[in-house]
């Protein structure tokens, strides 16, 4: 994962700030200014949190995403105008250590509430192998192996308990609201359970438990639901898979009865296509939810789910 941390100058923020700002579009594709909306204005930092702060606080907030639909968020640098329009949002909801441009900038705000969605939950280490043995193929140390995975979002239980948080955290800052937040997180809560008991059901009986991806973004869900996710090439999903580590993908298909590579929407399917042409394997989307584009399989974090979930019972087929 090629992220470059971003530092902001206090004189570059100050300048822009004495320009002026500007307008930074929200994850709803609207373009407003971060603050002096009239409502509770919630900065969050990419798609699964911006979903979370709107579904939420429904209609009393107003809610921006500093990555913009179809951006990687792991690679975004956010700009002096961005970093300048966080000053003046009543709330930032970010998950750290996801994105370190992000996470710099909200040290360095004045923001009163920041709610970080890492802390609302439990994190886990996790390797190229997810879910059957806890070891990576290849033993290297980079970042991906020796840190924790952030991608939570993608267990709806997980997901649960962010909201549950991120809901409490909206109740204390803007209590004139807390009964509706209170109500809309529960709503959320409720789907979300309801989300992973469909998870649950529809892959208890498949006929294999071991799916290949390009991106290690699924290791929590496979953790869930009983399976064990392959990545080819740790957290960078655009990687160039070693022939080692090809060659151990085709012995392992052929043992666990893989049948599909999976990709994802934001990246090249290149990866993906050149391990399954090796393997004599074919290939699809498993979206990890970072952004909602024209090419989802969706048009929110449910409907995209409940597409991960068709694609993962067709690729592990039934006994």
């Amino acid at each position: 994962m090629n992220v470059r941390r971003q530092h902001i100058s206090a004189v570059a923020v100050a300048a822009v700030t004495a320009l002026g700002l500007g307008t930074l579009t929200g994850c709803s594709g609207d373009s407003a200014a971060a603050a002096g909306t009239g409502k509770f204005d919630v900065v969050a930092s990419f798609y699964p949190m911006a979903f979370l702060a709107e579904r939420i606080g429904g209609a009393h907030v107003h809610v921006t995403s500093l990555t913009q639909p179809g951006q990687e968020p792991h690679d975004l640098e956010i700009s002096a105008r961005q970093t300048a329009q966080l000053q003046d949002s009543d709330a930032v909801l970010y998950l750290k250590n996801l994105q370190p441009s992000v996470d710099d900038a909200v040290a360095q705000s004045a923001v009163k509430t920041k709610i970080d969605a890492a802390s609302l939950t439990s994190l886990e280490k996790h390797g190229n192998e997810v879910g059957g043995h806890a070891a990576s193929h290849d033993g290297s140390k980079n970042e991906e192996l020796s840190g924790l995975d952030p991608h939570i979002w993608l267990d709806p239980v997980r997901y649960a308990q962010v909201a549950e948080g991120v809901g409490k955290s909206f109740e204390k800052a803007d209590p004139q609201h807390a009964a509706d937040y209170r109500k809309n997180t529960a709503t959320l809560v409720k789907q979300l359970h309801a989300l992973d008991t469909r998870f649950k059901d529809g892959l208890a009986h498949t006929r294999s438990k071991v799916f290949i991806t390009t991106h290690a973004a699924f290791g929590y869900l496979a953790e869930r639901y009983g399976l064990t996710e392959e990545a080819i090439n740790g957290l960078d999903p655009e990687s160039e898979p070693s022939a080692a580590r090809v060659r151990q993908l085709e012995t392992m298909a052929k043992a666990d009865g893989v049948t599909t590579v999976f990709y994802e929407t934001l990246v090249s399917d290149k990866t993906a296509k050149t391990v399954a042409s090796d393997a004599g394997l074919k290939t699809d989307v498993l979206d990890p939810i970072e952004g909602i584009t024209s090419k989802s399989r969706g048009t929110d974090y449910f409907s995209v789910q409940e597409a991960n979930l068709k694609a993962l019972q067709s690729a592990l087929g039934e006994k």
